[in-house]
C-alpha cells in the first residue's frame, strides 16, 4: 500500500469512494445529492493537500489535509478521510490517519481538529481515539443522520508534537 498525493487522474477513483459514502448520509455532512463536480471541488479544493492510498494500481482510500481556520487559527490542521467500502476493516483508515499526522507535522501544524465526528460512527470515534484524539466537545443533535435523525456530533483534537 502506498499513500501519495492525488492528481487529476485520480478523480474517477475518488468519486467511486466518495459517492456511496455521502449518499448513505451517515458520516459526512455533505448532502447526499452532492454531484460529481461538487465532490471534486470539495475534496480537491485549492489550499488543500489531497492524498490517495493505492494498492496494485487501485485507489482504496483518500484524505484531504488543510488548515482548520485561516489566519491566526491556521496552525491547526483539519482532515477528512474516506475508505472504499470494499477496503474497510483492513487498517487503511489508521494508515491514512498516521500519514496525515506525519504530513501535518512536516507542514508545521501544531495540532489537528476534526470538526464533526458523528457520534454513531463508533468505528471512527474509536479509531481517532487510538490515534491520540480526544473528544473536546459534543454538539447536541449536530448531525442529521439519514436513518436515525438528529444525533450528536463530536469535535475531536490532538496535538502534533
Amino acid at each position: 500500500m502506498i499513500v501519495r498525493e492525488a492528481t487529476l487522474n485520480d478523480l474517477d477513483a475518488i468519486w467511486e469512494i466518495f459517492e456511496p459514502i455521502v449518499k448513505a448520509g451517515e458520516t459526512y455532512s455533505f448532502g447526499p445529492e452532492t454531484t460529481r463536480e461538487e465532490a471534486h471541488s470539495l475534496w480537491l479544493t485549492p489550499g488543500t493537500k489531497t492524498f490517495v492510498a493505492e494498492e496494485n494500481g487501485k485507489v482504496l482510500g483518500s484524505y484531504f489535509l488543510k488548515a482548520n481556520q485561516p489566519g491566526l487559527g491556521s496552525h491547526i490542521a483539519n482532515c477528512g478521510y474516506m475508505v472504499h467500502p470494499d477496503a474497510r476493516g483492513k487498517g487503511l483508515g489508521k494508515q491514512l490517519c498516521v500519514h496525515s499526522i506525519y504530513t501535518a507535522r512536516q507542514m508545521g501544524f501544531k495540532g489537528m481538529q476534526y470538526n464533526l465526528v458523528v457520534s454513531t460512527n463508533l468505528a471512527a470515534v474509536k479509531l481517532w481515539e487510538q490515534c491520540g484524539f480526544k473528544i473536546i466537545g459534543t454538539i447536541p443533535n449536530g448531525f442529521n443522520h439519514k436513518t436515525l435523525g438528529y444525533v450528536d456530533a463530536h469535535i475531536m483534537f490532538r496535538e502534533i508534537d
